[in-house]
């Protein structure tokens, strides 16, 4: 009796195992198109993103290391006729990189300064001139090109994943095609890489692919809870499905880039401990908006 229990149990494992149902629910893809999970939350209104936009834009310029990005947002807009930018536009800086190339550099950037990343990057074009050859390479080959930006063998494991998804897929490295698909779908299409997470996607969607996306990481998470942009229990995705929905377009590249640059920056006005203010200091242009929390 305790011999066939043994056997009806192992086989209900064995079958758990190969479920697709079990599978999909062990590895959950995390889905960016999803509906604002604080639907009540009116923070914040279209006035007070272009007034903190404002702000921050006087206070420290727009950060030079997203002049590029902004500059081919700037002519694709002129293209199209519809730029309505009260800032002046960052010089013209060529050429554009790949989406590709975008792609690999936003998973470099994890968990490491820019600096370090830029380097990561860099010494990666510079021993694997193609993609094709990082994903034929040895994995110790190419952490041993970016063992500079950290997490070398997870972010090596995640760009040769990425790399035999998009050649099994397409039949060749390349990710303009998602130039010709919609937002959602470039979210649907990028989220199922293991290892794609929402930021990295709205990453590329906001730089890469010149589209209105509000990438949500640890500075502006902390700087949205403090100013009461999103409830203080908020993590990452629920900030960034917030977020999004309540941000106009038309402001979401600068504000973003701003908050970014702020956030690393500014200790003054948020406690990174707690997310409590910090009023003792007047030189954070975020100080108002602290007030109205």
């Amino acid at each position: 009796m305790r011999k066939q229990e043994t056997r009806k149990r192992k086989s209900a494992e064995q079958k758990s195992l190969t479920s697709p149902a079990k599978s999909i629910k062990q590895n959950p893809v995390f889905n960016p198109s999803l509906p604002d999970p604080y639907p009540t939350h009116i923070r914040p209104t279209p006035e007070e993103c272009r007034a903190v936009r404002d702000d921050l834009l006087a206070f420290h310029g727009f950060p030079q290391q997203f002049a590029k990005y902004r500059q081919q947002r700037l002519n694709l807009l002129l293209n199209d006729g519809d730029y309505k930018s009260t800032t002046s536009p960052a010089p013209e800086i060529s050429p554009t990189e790949t989406v590709l190339d975008g792609l690999v550099s936003t998973i470099l950037s994890q968990n490491t300064t820019d600096p370090n990343s830029h380097k990561a990057f860099s010494a990666l074009k510079s021993a694997f001139p193609n993609w094709e050859e990082v994903l034929a390479a040895d994995s110790k080959c190419v952490e041993d090109a970016i063992r500079c930006g950290g997490l070398a063998p997870k972010k090596t494991s995640c760009i040769k994943n990425m790399l035999s998804c998009l050649l099994e897929k397409r039949g060749k490295l390349c990710l303009e095609y998602l130039r010709d698909m919609s937002v959602d779908e470039i979210k649907m299409e990028l989220s199922q890489i293991k290892g794609i997470g929402p930021k990295t996607v709205a990453c590329v969607l906001m730089f890469n692919l010149q589209q209105d996306d509000f990438p949500v990481d640890t500075h502006v998470l902390q700087i949205a809870k403090a100013i009461g942009w999103v409830p203080i229990e908020a993590d990452t995705k629920k900030t960034y499905l917030h977020l999004n929905t309540r941000i106009p377009n038309d402001l979401k590249f600068d504000l973003n880039c701003l908050l970014f640059t702020h956030g690393k920056a500014c200790r003054k006005c948020v406690r990174k401990e707690d997310n409590k203010q910090n009023k003792e200091s007047d030189s954070c242009p975020l100080l108002n908006f602290l007030t109205k929390k």
